[in-house]
């Protein structure tokens, strides 16, 4: 008995004396046989909480001029929250199989949507983008980038070799997301459609698409979209004002001039907490688009980098999980879910870099929200699936890669 306590003694003060370098690289890259990424999950839901506490902070003013109720949009968040906790729950109870296998039918599905949606939508603002569905509003464009991902993906890994081999094979996803183009120029959501794109041009480099063919897909997408901006007055002054806010201060520029004012009264650690400013009516869309402006001024320059860290952890996080399942010796069977996670990470990334790019003035103004933090029923409900879905093929490549030791005496 006493040298079990000793030898327990010792293991302890041994962990004591590690370093923190050591202590981190086992909480990143576990040495044992954990059956789930810890590290994507607390990445994931610090995120969650972050914009739990930011939208509460951001959408008081709002929610009070709107309703009367400064809890309004709190409220709702968390109705949200809590339904994506138990879908991100349910989803990593789902085999991989089960999306590879219904890849053609969510593929109609979303494509059914985008047409439903130019029929019985709620209008806002010009734009028919969301269907009612009782209390909740369903997003479909949030809908379709997840599902036309899980396409994607299962054609990858169905067609891998006509990919980087014949142009024909190449030619293909892009014929479909001409399809998904049109139907969303109708709503009009230009910005889920840069969104798509990002993620089709990823994921077929990704899969060994050869350079001449990624390079002529994208001078093609650059042209078109130049296209659609010149085509759309709009589009042209987000342009316009994007390159000078101040000419126009208080017309196209207002909206980007007020961030601004937001971020610089923020400096290093911000005016606290609650403390905003600019969501007080100055600054419009304070809760969802440009929560990070919100951010800015209350928390400071640390408060940013601690999001980007989060949103940068998240993922390179994904990212190392496709290539995980990719070069796993069951290559077959988690090629797909290898995809699956490169898609998530090209789409949480790009998503995030044109929400904060916005915000701070270094990109276009777009209506997209920021993954997993900004005021938006549908895009965090989605958001959580995507993350329950790394979970699970994490899990599938984690059982495919355990070594079961064998069992001493023999078998009977």
């Amino acid at each position: 008995m006493r040298s079990e306590q000793q030898l327990e003694l010792g293991i302890q003060q041994a962990a004591l004396q590690q370093s923190p370098w050591l202590r981190i690289r086992q909480w990143w890259w576990p040495q044992g046989n954990a059956l789930y990424d810890r590290a994507l999950l607390w990445l994931s839901l610090s995120l969650l909480a972050i914009g739990l506490v930011m939208v509460a902070s951001a959408s008081f003013p709002v929610g009070e001029r709107l309703t009367d109720n400064p809890f309004h949009f709190v409220m709702r968040h968390s109705m949200y929250l809590v339904l994506g906790l138990g879908m991100l729950a349910l989803v990593v109870q789902i085999p991989v199989r089960f999306w590879f296998n219904g890849s053609a039918a969510l593929l109609l599905i979303a494509l059914g949507m985008l047409v439903m949606v130019l029929v019985i939508g709620h209008e806002v603002n010009g734009a028919k983008r969301w269907i009612r569905v009782g209390p909740v509003t369903l997003q479909t464009a949030e809908l379709a980038k997840l599902f036309f991902l899980i396409y994607m993906a299962s054609y990858l890994h169905r067609r891998f070799d006509q990919v980087q081999e014949n142009l024909r094979g190449f030619i293909k996803p892009l014929a479909v997301l001409f399809c998904f183009a049109l139907l969303l120029l109708l709503q009009p959501d230009f910005g889920s459609l840069v969104v798509m794109s990002c993620i089709v041009v990823g994921m077929l480099f990704l899969a060994g698409a050869r350079l001449w063919q990624f390079f002529g897909v994208i001078i093609v997408f650059a042209l078109v979209l130049t296209a659609l901006i010149i085509y759309e007055p709009y589009r042209m002054r987000r342009i316009v004002s994007f390159l000078d806010p101040w000419q126009d201060p208080f017309g196209s520029g207002y909206q980007l001039t007020q961030s601004l004012m937001a971020f610089g009264r923020g400096d290093w650690f911000g005016q606290g907490l609650g403390n905003s400013i600019q969501k007080l009516q100055y600054l419009p869309e304070a809760h969802t688009d440009f929560i990070m402006a919100v951010v800015g001024e209350e928390l400071g320059f640390i408060g940013i980098l601690v999001i980007l860290i989060l949103v940068f952890g998240l993922v390179l996080r994904a990212m190392q999980l496709g290539h995980r399942a990719l070069q796993s010796d069951q290559q077959n069977k988690l090629q797909f879910g290898g995809f699956v996670a490169y898609g998530i990470g090209i789409w949480f990334a790009f998503q995030a870099m044109v929400n904060i790019g916005a915000a701070a003035g270094l990109l276009p103004t777009k209506g997209l929200t920021l993954p997993l933090i900004s005021y938006g029923g549908t895009s965090l409900l989605i958001s959580c699936i995507a993350v329950g879905i790394l979970l699970r093929i994490d899990y599938e490549v984690r059982l495919a890669q355990l070594k079961v030791a064998p069992r001493r005496g023999g078998s009977r």
